[in-house]
Parts: C-alpha cells; sequence; structure tokens
C-alpha cells in the first residue's frame, strides 16, 4: 500500500500501523501538496479525508479499514476505490469513542455504501 501524508499529520500513522497489524505491507510518500494528490489521482473532493493511498490498482481515501480493503482486494469490483470521508472518532487511527460510518465505494458511475463500521469491526 503506498500512503501520500502530509508530513505534519498523526492520525496518519495510526491508519498505517492498523494496516502494518493486518498484513499490509506499506510505503510512505510525505508531501505538503496532499489536495493536488487527490486532484491527480482522481479522488472526488467530498470523499476527501486526511491520507490517500493506492492498493492493487484502486485509491483508498482515508481510514478505511483494513478488512474493508481486503473484501475490495478479494471481490475486485469495477470501481476507483474506497473512502471513508473525513475522519470519524474510533476509526482505525483515530482515538477516542468509537462511532459508525460508513466505508463507501465510488468510481465513474457509481456511489455506495460498501460496508459500515463501529471502529474496525463491521456492523
Amino acid at each position: 500500500v503506498t500512503v501520500h501524508k502530509d508530513p505534519t499529520c498523526g492520525c496518519c500513522g495510526g491508519w498505517i500501523a492498523h494496516l502494518e497489524l493486518n498484513g499490509f505491507q506499506t510505503k510512505t510518500i510525505e508531501t505538503s501538496t496532499i489536495n493536488r494528490v487527490r486532484a491527480r489521482l482522481g479522488v472526488p473532493f467530498e470523499l476527501a479525508a486526511c491520507h490517500t493511498a493506492e492498493v492493487g490498482g484502486y485509491l483508498i481515501e482515508g481510514h478505511v479499514p483494513a478488512k474493508a480493503i481486503q473484501r475490495l482486494l478479494s471481490e475486485r469490483p469495477k470501481a476507483q476505490g474506497l473512502a471513508v470521508p473525513g475522519m470519524p472518532s474510533g476509526s482505525p487511527g483515530m482515538t477516542g469513542e468509537y462511532e459508525e460510518y460508513d466505508v463507501i465505494l465510488f468510481g465513474p458511475t457509481e456511489r455506495r455504501v460498501y460496508a459500515r463500521f463501529k471502529g474496525e469491526t463491521q456492523i
């Protein structure tokens, strides 16, 4: 997983550690122009979050749980990737009480809820 992140961000490191604990190998690219990276890769503005990653031909935007990424790579749907917009409390890499949040599958012709999580647990 190649992760593009701002060098001043702390929660990105927590998300990267979550991926590594779940068997992913990561490579980090620090950039102070993360919005330009998102635009170049094609992440929709309204789905933007904290960091942007690339894995297996897909984009991963924000604090997407490893389980959702593993499912994506197993199912291989026709899509650009997955996103968790914003920075939900308790999502992988984020501290605080666990709140429920959606993982969005997005592509040029479709956008839908792919999974729902509370923390790292799919609900």
